[in-house]
């Protein structure tokens, strides 16, 4: 099925864009439809919004365990620094 020709309007910085992906044998449509199918389709894309808010995992609990972390790694740099000072004297 054969379509019709749209003008649209696009910014310059997006003709650049498009025009640095174009070969002479290709015309705007073939890269913008070349992008398309590289990139995938919207309904593609949008599966992976709120990937990372699963009801399954407890981010209050991974936050704790962080920060947990960090303090404890923070105590023991504390702790070998003073050893490393004392062991200098």
């Amino acid at each position: 099925m054969s379509m019709g020709n749209i003008n649209i309007s696009i910014k310059e910085e997006a003709y650049n864009f498009l025009n640095s992906l174009k070969a002479k044998n290709k015309s705007f449509s073939d890269v913008i439809l070349e992008f398309k199918e590289a990139k995938g389709n919207k309904e593609h894309l949008m599966s992976f919004f709120g990937v990372l808010n699963k009801a399954d995992i407890d981010w209050v609990a991974k936050e704790k365990a962080m920060k947990e972390f960090r303090d404890s790694f923070n105590r023991r740099m504390e702790k070998t620094t003073k050893e490393m000072e004392t062991s200098r004297k």
